[in-house]
């Protein structure tokens, strides 16, 4: 076995963290760890505000011929709770874990751009500020996360908060495009030697493929919300049909970035299932190689589905067919993620931590919001439900049951790494269990009202039969569910105060970041662990593996 590399004195003096007082050392810091940490608390911070105006709308929702939202305030409510869930909470999440971990995971000491890296917090932070400025300003954004033409349009709309609306998204969105350029060359240039791509972690592998898909679909949007706004400003007519625009041509550049968006919404959440379910269940990954293609082929399938977001607005047979069929095919690639995941517990030695508990449970959840998204790729379905509270069900079954369920899984798994302390199983047990009995109870009965008719995007609705009951299982639901999120944020702040000390690898996981100190230094690794396998950890304690030339893990 080749000795460990080892990082020179100078290197380590060059890199060493400059002591500086207080808020000022994380404002100015390009240290990839910090901003990681700075990502997962702002985007905290967003999911509170969503989460409120989700409870303000359930209230409104939890009765028929309900007043305790002037309509204006429900859309204002519903836009808003839409653009921060999509947009500044569950992507930059994502990002921000990936700006931790990534770096670690190939033996690097930082992103590559390190000042780039701290350019796109800050975008992200301020483009998200801008937003809710608006509600100071007392005109927030009120045509839906969407932002469908020409509800979007002077006279339409003379809310001002539309025109903060594209400014925000705009701003947010140019740091998403850095983050995606800095991701690439960083796992490019500085992975350890011995990583080829074919040793990749899976989650760093992931997040590289999720970054071509932010670099093909952001500057979609980026481009419409451009457009929106100088039709808003001056009076350009690129959406509006009063001057000869298009608002199908909106829809268009909207979900031709807003289906690869739900990719990029969930394949590093699927990066992090393939770095739990494997070290919980003591067994390498069933099929990486298979993993690993299918989401490359994801991420290409994933720009050619958009239409069927639009079967409802008369593209034509032709093109209802083909993308039907492309949404119907985008389900192989997916479907083999789950098997391999499966195939990874079968006959393994599962310990059920909080992080692992998530994991299953997203695996049950997501293949639900997964099955009825095939549903709306047959086009008689979707005529029939698009529109209806079934697709608010079926987009929070992939969103939160799937992708918010695989972020708790991985920061169960990562937070002793950044914080040096567990977090509490005890307190995680009830916060696991509490978000799946609210979360059920809050979308699983909206599959049943959507499909007797309910229309989403609605203020109140008739007293139909049994629409008020289920209206009020839902909205009592979203309550548990919100308690729950208290509770994880109570767990997080308890344990980073008291927790049990982690030390460097309590899980006795593979992968490099678990080779360091937890919390790590500013330069990551003293010693960087020679990579001769997918499990670097597994091959020092089992040094006999290196004699078998085929990869093992």
């Amino acid at each position: 076995m080749s000795e460990l590399q080892v990082v020179p004195a100078e290197m380590e003096r060059l890199h060493r963290f400059e002591e500086t007082a207080g808020l000022l050392k994380w404002i100015t810091s390009v240290d990839h760890k910090q901003i990681g940490i700075m990502y997962v608390l702002a985007t905290l911070m967003f999911f509170l505000f969503g989460g409120v105006e989700a409870l303000l709308m359930r209230i409104q929702l939890s009765w028929p011929g309900m007043h305790f939202l002037a309509p204006e305030t429900y859309d204002q409510l519903f836009t808003l709770h839409g653009t921060t869930m999509i947009f500044l909470v569950v992507m930059p999440l994502l990002i921000g874990i990936g700006v931790y971990v990534v770096p670690l995971q190939i033996g690097a000491r930082d992103m590559a751009f390190p000042r780039l890296n701290a350019l796109s917090f800050w975008l992200f932070l301020f483009g998200g500020l801008l937003l809710y400025f608006s509600v100071f300003y007392g005109n927030s954004p009120d045509a839906g996360w969407f932002a469908y033409a020409p509800l979007t349009e002077k006279p339409y709309s003379m809310m001002e908060g539309m025109s903060f609306w594209c400014v925000g998204l705009l701003t947010a969105g140019i740091g998403t495009v850095a983050s995606g350029i800095n991701f690439i060359v960083t796992v490019a240039t500085l992975r350890a030697r011995g990583m080829s791509l074919n040793r990749l972690p899976l989650f760093t592998w992931m997040t590289l493929v999720n970054s071509f898909i932010i670099l093909g679909a952001l500057p979609a949007l980026n481009a419409s919300q451009v457009m929106l706004l100088l039709d808003r400003e001056l009076h350009t007519r690129f959406f509006n049909p009063t001057g000869g625009g298009s608002p199908i041509l909106w829809q268009h550049f909207f979900w031709n970035f807003g289906h690869p968006e739900v990719y990029i919404l969930i394949i590093p959440a699927w990066g992090m299932l393939s770095e739990v379910i494997p070290v919980f269940s003591r067994k390498p990954i069933f099929g990486y190689t298979f993993v690993a293609a299918s989401t490359v082929a994801i991420a290409l399938l994933s720009f050619w589905v958009w239409g069927h977001h639009m079967f409802a607005v008369g593209l034509g047979h032709w093109p209802d067919i083909f993308f039907a069929a492309t949404s119907a095919l985008i389900a192989v690639p997916t479907g083999i993620k789950i098997f391999a995941w499966i195939g990874t517990m079968w006959g393994g030695a599962i310990r059920f931590t909080t992080s692992m508990m998530f994991a299953v449970a997203f695996l049950i959840q997501f293949t639900m919001g997964g099955v009825t998204g095939i549903m709306f790729a047959v086009v008689p379905i979707d005529w029939q439900l698009t529109d209806t509270y079934f697709v608010v069900a079926h987009l929070h079954y992939v969103l939160f049951g799937g992708t918010l369920f695989a972020v708790f899984s991985g920061l169960y798994y990562w937070f002793p790494k950044m914080s040096g302390r567990m977090l509490s199983e005890r307190i995680g047990r009830w916060h696991f269990w509490l978000t799946v009995i609210g979360f059920n109870a809050t979308f699983f009965v909206q599959h049943i009202v959507g499909a007797m008719g309910m229309t989403r995007r609605v203020w109140t609705y008739p007293n139909l039969p049994r629409w008020a009951v289920l209206n009020l299982i839902s909205s009592i639901g979203a309550f548990v569910l919100g308690f729950s999120v208290l509770i994880f944020l109570w767990n997080l702040w308890v344990s980073a105060k008291r927790g049990e000390p982690a030390g460097p690898n309590p899980w006795d996981a593979w992968t490099l970041e678990w080779a360091t100190t937890s919390p790590p230094p500013e330069y990551n690794f003293r010693e960087i662990p020679p990579v001769h396998g997918r499990r670097p950890l597994w091959d020092l304690q089992h040094p006999e593996s290196e004699k078998n030339p085929k990869e093992h893990g």
